[in-house]
């Protein structure tokens, strides 16, 4: 059983390195780049990635079904930049693939925040459906927060965690926030949701009393309460995004 591997880029020269090698052991890898203007590209295809260029960004469900469409391998495992497969977690990766077909996996994913893997705030156990048998699956049209759909097969969960490097300063989480926070309130405006002031506060205050004390963040120390004040902002900055979006269009259509 053959192993392609699926990875979409924008300008990700300081982590693309380290993500390919850790999945040296795939028979393709395939990378997806949206015109970076670093060495992305570069350093992918010296490690032996297959890179493809695409003209637009679609968006993060788009985006990688098109990576999809250009794997091969019997298997694909999708990863993003930031992302590292130990060497525990690849065994067990292909252990499940020599186990048969009909199954599909999630993998455990522990991130790292500032430098501190953080164990509870919501982000873990955080198990994302990753590795599946080619043409049982496609992902999400979603601009944002998307995930992958099976069309058959049972889904079974690997113990060794995926390694995810998402946030190394907090300037990384601002942007992503923002990035993120813009696309899902285009999306959710696309399709006629609206919002209100007091919807975007009650979203911030709830966050933070879920996952600071229900999802135990405050066992993280002072690190896990940075991350749950910093989810309880992403939580209020995208129903404020969507408000603002609201308002917008409500002016434009009562002049």
């Amino acid at each position: 059983m053959s192993l392609s591997v699926i990875i979409i880029t924008h300008n990700e020269a300081g982590n693309i390195a380290d993500c390919l090698a850790s999945v040296a052991f795939a028979d393709e890898i395939v990378v997806l780049d949206s015109g970076s203007t670093d060495q992305t590209v570069a350093l992918a295809r010296a490690a032996g990635a297959v890179v493809h260029i695409s003209a637009n960004w679609p968006g993060f469900g788009p985006q990688k079904n098109r990576a999809l469409a250009f794997a091969a391998g019997d298997w694909v495992l999708s990863l993003d930049a930031d992302e590292r497969v130990t060497p525990e977690l690849a065994a067990q990766i292909q252990k499940a693939m020599a186990g048969g077909s009909g199954l599909a996996y999630k993998l455990p994913r522990l991130t790292q925040f500032c430098g501190r893997w953080i164990h509870h705030c919501g982000w873990t156990p955080d198990h994302v459906l990753r590795l599946f048998m080619r043409g049982t699956a496609r992902f999400s049209d979603d601009l944002v927060h998307e995930r992958l759909v099976l069309s058959q097969g049972k889904i079974k969960c690997l113990d060794s965690p995926l390694l995810h490097f998402s946030y190394p300063t907090p300037a990384h989480y601002w942007r992503k926030l923002e990035q993120y926070s813009q696309a899902w309130a285009r999306q959710r405006q696309d399709r006629g949701q609206t919002t209100s002031m007091s919807r975007a506060a009650l979203a911030g205050v709830v966050t933070f009393v879920r996952v600071y004390f229900f999802r135990l963040g405050f066992l993280d120390g002072a690190m896990g309460f940075a991350v749950c004040t910093m989810q309880a902002q992403a939580a209020f900055g995208k129903y404020f995004a969507l408000y603002c979006l609201n308002q917008d269009h409500e002016a434009s259509t009562n002049p």
